[in-house]
C-alpha cells in the first residue's frame, strides 16, 4: 500500500510517502522558511547588471530574486537550439530597465546568504501535461521511448494548444485517452488566463504573488498519483483542503482515500519517528554487516562503502561485490530518502573484474528509476570512484 502522509506540528510540516509502512521519501515545509518555488509574481526590476547579464527583482521577498538572460529572452527547445549564441548577441538593458513591471516564476528558493532564482519562462504543471504559456515548442518525456506514442502525445497537443504556447508532455501521458489529455491541458489553460489577467490589472506600486503554486505539495501529489496511490492521510484541517482542491483540479478518481485525523501525531500512529530520525545518521549499516557512510559538502556528497562485520566465506572479490550490491541498492534508497542533490562521488570497494563494476552501474541505475528525481550515472573514474548527479525534487525539472 502506498500512502502520502502530511503530519504538521507548531511551525514545521513532514510530507512523507510510506509503502508497505516504510519510509521512502520525506520532505519538511517550515512556516518561518516558507518555499517559493513554483510561486509566479507580479515584480519589480531594481537592479541590472551587464557585465554578469543579470538583474534583480524585487518579488516582495526579504531579499530581492536573481533573473539571468537566459531566463529572460524566448524558452526555446534547447535540444534543437544553441541558445547561448543568441545570448552572446543580446545585451540584458535591451531587455530590462530599472522601475520595470515584469511577471517572473520563482524556479530555485533563496538560502540564507543568497535570494532565489526566477525566470519569465512560466511553467504551469498538471497531471499529464506541463502548460508553457510563453514557449513555442512541445517536447515529451523521454521515458516514453515508444516513436509512435510520442507523435500521437505531441499531435493532440499541437491542436488544442494556443498560438504560441507550448508544453511537456510527462510520463504518466503514456496511453491515456486523447479527451482526458485535453481536458487537463484546458485546465491548465484557464489558469493561465486568471493569472495572466490577475498580471495585467495590477498597478505596480509594489510586488504582488499572482499565484500560490503550494509547490511541494503540489508536485508529490502530481508525481505520485498515478504510482497507484491509494491514501492521503492529514492532520490539520488547512492542508487537508489544499490537499483536496489539488486533487479536485487533477480530476482523480474516487479511488485515492483522503482522510483528517485532526491534531493527531501522524508520526507516532504510523511508527515513523524512529525512521525519520534514522535521517541524521552519517552511518547506515547493511543487511550484511557492511555499512556506508554519507558526508554532504557544500561542493558535493562523498559516499563511502565499507565492509565492516562482513567477510564472507568464499574468495575476496565476491565478498566485496556482495557488500557492493548491497550498498548500492540502500544508496538509492538513501539519496531519494534525504533528497541529496548535486554531484555525488561514491567510494566502492575495490573490485577487480570490469564485469562486477558494470553490473554494480546497472544496479544503481535501475534502482534509482522508482526515483521520482532525474539522476545520472556517469561510471568509474580511473580512480575507480563512481561518479552520478542527482536534482533535488524542489529543483527538478525532469517531468
Amino acid at each position: 500500500m502506498l500512502e502520502l502522509i502530511i503530519n504538521k506540528e507548531l511551525s514545521k510540516k513532514n510530507i512523507m510517502l510510506v509503502e508497505n509502512g516504510i519510509l521512502i521519501e520525506k520532505h519538511e515545509e517550515h512556516e518561518n522558511h516558507q518555499r517559493l518555488e513554483g510561486n509566479i509574481y507580479c515584480g519589480k526590476v531594481q537592479n541590472v547588471l551587464q557585465g554578469m547579464q543579470s538583474a534583480f527583482i524585487d518579488i516582495g521577498d526579504k531579499r530581492n530574486t536573481f533573473i539571468r538572460l537566459k531566463d529572460l529572452l524566448p524558452k526555446e527547445d534547447e535540444t534543437k537550439t544553441n541558445v547561448y549564441s543568441k545570448i552572446d548577441n543580446c545585451s540584458i538593458k535591451d531587455i530590462v530597465k530599472i522601475g520595470m513591471k515584469i511577471l517572473v516564476q520563482v524556479k530555485r528558493d533563496g538560502t540564507e546568504s543568497k535570494g532565489a532564482r526566477v525566470s519569465t519562462h512560466i511553467n504551469l504543471p498538471g497531471r499529464y501535461v506541463v502548460f508553457m504559456p510563453n514557449s513555442n515548442f512541445i517536447t515529451v518525456s523521454q521515458k516514453i521511448e515508444d516513436e509512435e506514442e510520442r507523435n500521437r502525445l505531441i499531435n493532440i497537443a499541437k491542436s488544442i494548444l494556443p498560438n504560441e504556447t507550448g508544453a511537456i508532455i510527462r510520463t504518466s501521458s503514456k496511453g491515456i485517452k486523447e479527451e482526458i489529455l485535453k481536458q487537463d491541458i484546458v485546465s491548465l489553460i484557464k489558469k493561465w488566463k486568471i493569472i495572466k489577467k490577475n498580471y495585467d490589472e495590477h498597478k505596480l506600486n509594489g510586488p504582488k504573488l499572482i499565484y500560490d503554486n503550494k509547490a511541494l505539495l503540489r508536485r508529490t501529489l502530481i508525481d505520485v498519483v498515478d504510482q497507484n496511490l491509494n491514501k492521503v492521510v492529514v492532520n490539520d484541517k488547512k492542508t487537508y483542503k489544499d490537499v483536496e482542491d489539488i486533487l479536485k483540479n487533477m480530476n482523480v478518481d474516487s479511488n485515492i482515500k483522503l482522510e483528517l485525523r485532526e491534531n493527531e501525531n501522524l508520526l507516532e500512529t504510523y511508527s515513523l519517528k524512529s525512521q525519520l530520525e534514522k535521517l541524521s545518521n552519517r552511518k547506515i549499516w547493511l543487511k550484511c554487516g557492511g555499512f556506508i557512510t554519507i558526508d554532504r559538502t557544500e561542493a558535493l556528497t562523498a559516499i563511502d562503502v565499507n565492509t565492516g562485520k562482513y567477510t564472507g566465506n568464499k574468495d575476496l572479490e565476491q565478498t566485496v561485490f556482495k557488500v557492493n550490491k548491497e550498498a548500492t541498492i540502500e544508496i538509492a534508497k538513501q539519496l531519494r530518502l534525504r533528497d541529496i542533490g548535486g554531484i555525488i562521488i561514491i567510494d566502492y570497494i575495490d573490485m577487480q573484474t570490469e564485469e562486477n563494476k558494470k553490473e554494480i552501474v546497472n544496479l544503481l541505475s535501475d534502482s534509482l528509476r522508482k526515483d521520482r528525481s532525474k539522476s545520472q550515472v556517469l561510471g568509474f573514474t580511473k580512480l575507480n570512484l563512481l561518479e552520478m548527479t542527482r536534482k533535488n525534487m524542489c529543483n527538478n525539472d525532469d517531468y
